[in-house]
Order: structure tokens, then sequence, then C-alpha cells
């Protein structure tokens, strides 16, 4: 299905309304009251056998027996008759269905038989059934409410510049009475339930391509269709929609189960956070910061860079803003020399650094702060500015000229994103919110705030200067036995270094080995049944002599024939040791709905113990591989401390860009890769893959697409 399939769910011209009741206060009352109430100019049909009209319009007994064109069918009928209803508006031809019934597959064996087969009338029929279990949905540009959410009962939805997704119908109307309740206006809203057949990702798409919507609230619990859930996120994206979502189950009880590392390392959230990161969504801790973010992206104004002015009538309240904005990333640079002199010339005693602190002398002086802003503005170039009032604005006397002076300021940088922190009664608040200024009583939440809003701002820019994808490697055939021998020749075929080592079947060879290489070898035993060799003692490191190689493979070999006698075993690989560089681990991993994903971190403790590992879908370019090796907390290890000199990250990059597009490439045949370690050596020296693991798909037929 595409996108445009869920026009009649958003914007119908007809709507029916099955099991219509003539109390308003009813579920199948309720949306007849609103459309009443909302001014939907189309055709509207309540279905009640029962009854001449319903709510003061015709009804009628059945949807087979309306003679005209039903866009939409709403079913509010217990779930045993749900289901013949559905059956009823395929064989009538309607587009779009809503089903409040609740009774499906959230109660058991038999509700889940009902789900299914109103999902396989969906499919054959091509009608689009929002539900069950859900609220519905609503636009108000048609005046159309396609629910029965108490929380509208009061007073209908403002139309405005937001957009409403929610898996949960109790969290979209709670989300939509609190943007009501701060007079921002909702445009659409829709609850998806149960997803019998459309799910959020559908409704995020047509949401991002709808030109009315300009920032989108969502809230998820699981995604079904990855593949759809990133074209609504990319679509946004390109639009210069913002996306601010709460996204649910940060818990790790979704781990991938595997016999590596990176499948150890690994939770379902990690995956969530990677894709959300990777196609710009805010994603938000809680109802309160979600609600905060969405009404000022309303406003429209996502500043350019990171730069932002403070200015306080307090100095502890200055240093407490910049401690916040530096923790958010934000730049808090010092106001230029011609703007710190225009503020000692206004304030002789003020703090005229980065926070430009001018003291109580603004309550001398009422213009004093509008003043300073447009010097802050003007001079220190500031991007952002978040103005500590304390409780100022209360007294009119204060709120009256510095209300004007911001309007007249916005007016001359509208550009610019001012952000008002202070405490007041709420009809105070509401001039400044009404007048376009974001006003919180928490001066983290702003400053927070303005963070999310400039991620959206660097976010869009990135897109207009992002390169395309690279393209995914041809996929390589697979042997039989995928062995670390088998795999790291797999991985050097796709570009990714590894060691000239040898595979040798007795000491003897070993001897013959070692001697080639002429240098200190490790020895470790080739098996597809052996994952972790050093558990079985099948590893030897720091072999010195080729008479050394010869002794220790002979007892290795019969070692592991005592500790794991039903393994099969290839044969012992002879490497090259390296004395110097950095480990690393780097691996991917499919995701049962996002498909490959590769994972890298430092190793050791960093992994083990503190789990310190990025996370990004593949496949991905060099440049994106160097933003991945960031985001770790012990990246600057690799850039060189106490004398140790910098590691080769573009070497390292090259590898996970490398290791991205084999993933991509071999998605349907390729679970899992461990590459543990891989060692990082002094910037220009390269690095290599000292050990490999390709675990392929038991069932290829069942992986992402």
């Amino acid at each position: 299905m595409t996108a445009s399939s869920l026009d009649a769910l958003f914007a119908p011209s007809s709507v029916a309304v099955i099991g219509a009741s003539d109390d308003p206060a009813r579920i199948g009352g309720r949306p007849l009251r609103y459309l009443q109430r909302g001014g939907f100019a189309g055709a509207v049909y309540p279905i009640n056998p029962n009854r001449d009209s319903v709510q003061g319009i015709k009804a009628w007994p059945d949807v087979a027996s309306i003679p005209f064109t039903v866009d939409l069918a709403i079913i509010a009928l217990p779930a045993d008759q749900a289901v013949q209803a559905i059956r009823a508006c395929a064989a009538r031809s309607v587009k779009a269905v809503i089903l409040f019934s609740a009774g499906f597959a959230e109660v058991g064996p038999e509700g889940a038989a009902m789900q299914r087969e109103i999902a396989a009338i969906a499919r054959q029929s091509g009608m689009r059934v929002l539900g069950p279990n859900c609220l519905g949905v609503f636009n108000t540009r048609l005046g159309f409410y396609g629910t029965f959410a108490q929380a509208f009962d009061a007073a209908a939805p403002q139309d405005g510049p937001v957009a409403i997704a929610s898996q949960s119908g109790a969290c979209g109307s709670h989300l939509g009475y609190l943007l009501r309740q701060r007079r921002v206006g909702v445009n659409y809203w829709i609850t998806t339930g149960n997803e019998v057949d459309v799910e959020v990702s559908e409704a995020l798409l047509w949401l991002a391509q709808a030109p009315q919507v300009k920032v989108i609230v969502a809230y998820v619990e699981a995604i079904r269709e990855g593949a759809t859930f990133i074209r609504a996120l990319a679509a946004a994206r390109a639009n210069r929609k913002p996306v601010v979502m709460i996204k649910v189950g940060r818990s790790s009880a979704g781990a991938l189960a595997a016999a590596s590392h990176t499948g150890a390392l690994v939770g379902q959230d990690d995956v969530y956070d990677a894709v959300l990161r990777e196609y710009g969504v805010h994603r938000a801790d809680s109802i309160a910061e979600l609600v905060e973010i969405a009404c000022a992206c309303a406003r429209g104004v996502l500043p350019a860079d990171r730069s932002i002015g403070i200015l306080t009538l307090s100095g502890g309240l200055g240093v407490q803003a910049a401690d916040a904005a530096e923790r958010n990333g934000l730049d808090v640079r010092p106001l230029a020399a011609p703007g710190q002199a225009k503020i000692k010339s206004l304030i002789s005693f003020a703090g005229t650094g980065n926070p430009i602190d001018i003291t109580a002398q603004a309550t001398n002086e009422a213009t004093l702060t509008g003043r300073c802003i447009d010097i802050a503005l003007t001079d220190g170039g500031y991007q952002s500015l978040v103005c500590l009032l304390s409780t100022i604005p209360a007294a009119p006397r204060f709120a009256d000229p510095i209300l004007a002076s911001l309007v007249e300021l916005r007016a001359r940088f509208p550009d610019r994103l001012i952000v008002l922190a202070f405490a007041s009664p709420p009809e105070v608040v509401q001039r400044f919110e009404d007048a376009g200024f974001p006003v919180f009583e928490d001066q983290d939440a702003a400053i927070r705030t303005i963070a999310a809003l400039v991620g959206f701002g660097e976010r869009f820019a990135a897109v207009r200067q992002a390169a395309p994808l690279p393209l995914a490697q041809a996929p390589q055939s697979l042997p039989a036995v995928l062995d670390e021998h088998a795999a790291k020749g797999i991985l050097a075929r796709a570009g990714i270094p590894v060691l000239q080592d040898y595979l040798v079947a007795d000491g003897a060879a070993a001897r013959r080995a070692a001697a080639a290489i002429d240098a200190a070898v490790a020895l470790k035993i080739v098996s597809p049944d052996i994952a972790h060799k050093t558990e079985i003692g099948g590893v030897v490191l720091g072999v010195r002599t080729p008479e050394a190689a010869e002794r220790e493979t002979t007892a290795l070999l019969q070692r592991v024939a005592q500790r794991a006698p039903g393994a099969r075993i290839s044969g012992v690989l002879v490497s090259p040791m390296l004395s110097h560089g950095v480990e690393a681990i780097c691996g991917s991993f499919t995701d049962p709905v996002f498909g490959p994903v590769v994972m890298f971190g430092l190793g050791g403790i960093h992994v083990e113990v503190m789990r310190d590992v990025a996370h990004q879908l593949a496949p991905f370019g060099e440049s994106e591989a160097l933003a991945m090796i960031g985001r770790i907390r012990g990246h600057k290890l690799l850039q060189g401390m106490r004398g140790a000199p910098p590691s080769d990250l573009a070497a390292l990059a090259r590898a996970l860009s490398q290791l991205s597009q084999f993933a991509a490439s071999h998605r349907n045949t390729v679970a899992e890769i461990d590459i543990n370690p891989f060692v990082v050596l002094p910037q220009g020296q390269g690095g290599y893959a000292l050990d490999a693991l390709i675990v392929p798909h038991s069932n290829p037929q069942e992986t992402p697409k």
C-alpha cells in the first residue's frame, strides 16, 4: 500500500457510523456529535436498524442500503459483531474503516483469530482498516472527527501545524489535550491500536508528505515495518519537518541471543536509538519534554548553529544556565568585545562575557533588558538566546515594556530563537507565549529545548549536503564451512584488511609457517563449531621461535581434542603477532525490524563492562563511520593519550564502511559478523582484523527485506 491509500482515512468526503447512538456521550454517539460540532461538510450516514434518525440525522439500517459512495466507515460495535460489519463494508467497496471495538488480539486466542480474519478481509479487498482497539482519527481542517476520545469532549482541537501519530489511544488523546492546553493547534491526529492493517509507520509517512504538517509528534511502542518507518523518517527530514517521538521500551529484554560479542552487546533499544539518531528524530524521555519541544518547534525557528547567548538578572541563575548549555552541547562563547563595551556603557558593573549579567539594574529601567538583548544578538551573533527573568514579568510595569521590546526584536531578528525563563502567573505567561515566545519556568528545560531545536536545524542543513549512500558490494557466495580462516578470507575480499597467516594441520607445518613469518606468532584452533577458542585452551599467543610453534601446536591440538571431542577441526591458524595498536570490536547483526546494523566499540573493559558501543544502520560511508567512532565514550583513546600516538582513524572508518556494505549486500544470507579484535595501528599504518566469525541465517527466507 502507498501512503495515498490513507487519504480516505485522513480526509474522507463521506462517513458512515455503524453502531451510531442517539446518546452523544456513548462511544457510538460521540463521533456524530463531534462531526456536527466540527462542521464536517461531507455526508454523514448513521447506521442503526432500530431508529429512523440519530442525533437529528437520517439513519440507515445497514451500510448496504446507503445508495451513495461511502469513503469511510466508523465501526462502534462489540467485537463479535465487528467482523461481519467489516465484511459488509468490503462488499460495499468502502475505502477505509476505523474499528473502535476492543476484544481482539489483546484479550486472547479467540480475539486473535477474529483479528486475523479482519486482516485477511483487508488484504483481499484493498480496504484500509485502522484498529481495532483504537481511538480513531481527526482532521481539524475538514472538521472531521472520527474518534470517541473523551479528551475532546469539552472543546474541539484547534487547527495548527502539529500532527500526532500514536500507537496508544490514551497517550494520543493525552498529547492532543496537552497541546490544546498550550494553545498549539493540531491539524491531524491518528491512533493505530492493534494495527491489524494500518500501522503507525504508514501514518507517519502520510503525515511527512502532507503539506499542512510542520511538526510531527509520535508515541511508539514497537515497529513492524522497518522499511516504511525509515521511509517516513527520511521524508520528514527531507521536508524539514521535526519529528519528536517517545519510543518506550528502553530495557534490554529484546537483546539478540548469539554466539558472538556483537549479538550479546545489542539490545532492541540500541537499534531504535541508532535509527532515530540517523534520521534526525528527537527522542523524548517524557511526555513533558515531548510537549515542550513540539510547542517550540511549532513556532518555526530552528537555529543555524550551536551558539547561545545567556542574558540574566542573576549571576547564580546565569552560571546554572551556562552549565546546562554545555551539558547539552551548546556553544557558550563570550560576547564580542564591542558588545561587551556597549553593555558596560549601559551598566558599568554588569557581567559582560557570557552569561551576560545585567543584574537587578534592569528593575530600575524597564527597557534595559530589550536593549541588552539587542546588543547580544547584534554583536554576539548568537543564533539562540535564553533570557532568565526570574519573577520580573509578574509585575505589569515590567512585563509590558519587556514584551514590547521582545516583539520588536523578533521582527528584526526573525531567524533567531529567543526563549524566556521566568516564573509568573499563568495569564502573564500566556501573553508572552501568544506573542510567539517559548516560556519555561525551569531554565534547564528551556536549554534542553533549545538544544533540540538546534539539532533539527543542523540535521536539516546536513540533508542538503549529504552524499548518496555507498553502493552495496556484489554478494559473495559463502562456503559450506564458515570457520575463522574462511571468514577472514571472505572479509579480506570485501575490503577489510587481514594479516597474512597460514592454516596448518600439525606441528611440523606450524614450524614451517612460523619460519616464513619470521616473527612472534599466535596459534589459534580453527573450527566452525568453536566460537570461543580461549575457553577450551585453543589459543596460544607470543610464540617466538619455529620450534616453539611446532611444540605448542601439537599440545594445542591434543588439548582441543580432549575438551571439544565432537568439534570439526579445520586446523591451526598461524598468524603474526601485533605488539602495538588499539584493540576494537567491529561487527554486524540482523535486526528483525530494520535489517543489517553495524556495531563498534573498543576492546576489553570498554565493551565487556562499560558496554561502550555505537550502532549504525548499514550501509554507510566513511564520514558516517567517523561520526560513529566519535560517539563512543572511549574515542579519545584513539586520538592518542599519555604519549601514545594517534590511531589510524581513517583506516578504521574505511573498514567499518566496508563491513557495512558487505552486511547490507549479504542481508539475506549472513545473520552476524564478529571481528574481535580489529587492531587499529598508529596513524598512517592501517589496521587489521585479527579474528573473525560469520554466522549465516538459519532460514534465509525469513530475513528482513
